[in-house]
């Protein structure tokens, strides 16, 4: 018989994504307990086995418990493991991105710019960095970044809630283009946007079809050479 070791660390890691002052930024809270107390970290916890049906429902919970966050657009990201990233021992944290618009937040929350990130403990630095790229990719082909609007919008925010995300600008041709092959919007009869210097622009919001699911099309909006 081989000697048992020590208990394994296994917790979820949330990287919660908003647009706040048009700039991508993720949420962040200050840790309660050691390791590393006080500092700003990612919201994260131990899976419950006698609760979390799995890593999606503790992940869930998680940005429910310590966000006030509820039904975000979630996916699992990738696991993080090893001796090294945690000083308790050997651990495994399943990591998940979420998205949502920022007045879905609580007045409270702590948000920072993914490119100009404080120090993290763990390995949450890279974490962040593996989440941005991920959203980053799949914006190029996919409705993704509509879950970080409200329900209603103009094309021209639309767009730039693209940029943002992209972080580099979208031809406006082709992001027509694009919207119009991924056939995600429809116009709101008679909703117009109101004030600015603008005339009003038509109101868009999702099909209930793409409310329930990404919608992916083929070649990305600036496809690289």
């Amino acid at each position: 018989m081989t000697r048992a070791g020590p208990p394994l660390i296994c917790t979820v890691d949330v990287v919660l994504l908003t647009l706040r002052d048009g700039a991508l930024q993720v949420l962040l809270q200050r840790r309660e307990r050691e390791p590393f107390a006080g500092t700003l970290a990612l919201p994260g916890g131990y899976v419950r086995p006698q609760e979390d049906r799995d890593t999606d429902a503790a992940a869930a919970r998680v940005l429910r418990e310590k966000a006030g966050v509820e039904g975000p657009y979630l996916e699992q990201l990738a696991t993080f493991s090893g001796a090294a990233r945690d000083p308790r021992g050997w651990s495994v944290a399943i990591a998940y991105c979420a998205l949502v618009p920022a007045d879905a937040l609580p007045g409270h929350a702590v948000l920072a710019p993914v490119d100009r990130l404080p120090s993290l403990p763990f390995d949450h630095a890279q974490i962040v960095a593996t989440a941005v790229a991920r959203v980053r990719t799949k914006s190029q082909y996919s409705s993704l970044p509509v879950y970080l609007c409200g329900e209603r919008f103009t094309l021209p925010q639309l767009q730039a809630v693209y940029e943002a995300v992209l972080g580099e600008p979208v031809n406006k041709v082709s992001f027509r283009r694009k919207m119009d092959e991924l056939d995600m919007l429809e116009p709101i009869e008679g909703a117009l946007s109101s004030g600015g210097a603008h005339r009003p622009a038509q109101l868009y919001r999702l099909r209930n079809a793409a409310r329930q699911a990404l919608v992916i099309s083929g070649r990305g909006l600036n496809p690289r050479p």
